[in-house]
């Protein structure tokens, strides 16, 4: 499957597919998005809020969620807010998400049925990884998305005229409710 994504880009590129898309590295509307990586949001999140390539930035993990004060979702924002001019940023969960049901047990399961030992999931609970907070699902998107806007908004290092709203994208429709 990557070989016909490969393919397909070299014609792309040989067809100049891109000169559409092409723009500078400042997201024109000065706005972050933390989304979830659910592929229903792929095209309809764009199309729901009117925005193209080069009006925002978009940063999408499981579930839209930050499981690390320090982890990668804060370092993208202080780097769009720093570095590229961003000065509003929407979290943006989605209805039916997957990510609410996580399970650490569970995953810990499947993982140790593609071939994982105990014994490095051990080491790595030994050397302070808290399964169980890491791999965790959210009673409902609103409250994850509630609980994801206090932590950017009382993050140490996002300063306080950073303005930080939430939302829940309907994954049908498109609709977009406020998280308050």
């Amino acid at each position: 499957m990557i070989d016909e994504l490969v393919s397909y880009n070299r014609e792309f590129v040989k067809n100049k597919g891109y000169e559409k898309y092409i723009t500078n590295k400042y997201p024109d509307k000065k706005i972050a998005i933390v989304s979830c990586m659910d592929t229903r949001l792929t095209e309809l999140l764009p199309a729901s809020l009117g925005i193209k390539n080069g009006d925002v930035k978009i940063i999408k993990n499981a579930g839209a969620i930050i499981s690390h004060p320090f982890g990668s979702v804060i370092r993208s924002l202080m780097v769009a807010i720093y570095e590229l001019g961003v000065v509003e940023v929407m979290i943006i969960g989605h209805t039916d998400c997957g990510a609410k049901h996580m399970n650490s047990s569970e995953m810990i399961e499947k993982m140790k049925e593609r071939g994982i030992p105990q014994e490095r999931i051990d080491m790595i609970r030994y050397c302070g990884i808290n399964f169980e907070s890491w791999l965790r699902g959210f009673e409902t998107s609103e409250a994850s998305v509630h609980e994801t806007v206090e932590q950017i908004r009382n993050h140490p290092l996002i300063p306080s005229d950073i303005t930080v709203r939430g939302f829940v994208i309907d994954s049908v429709t498109g609709k977009l409710t406020p998280v308050e």
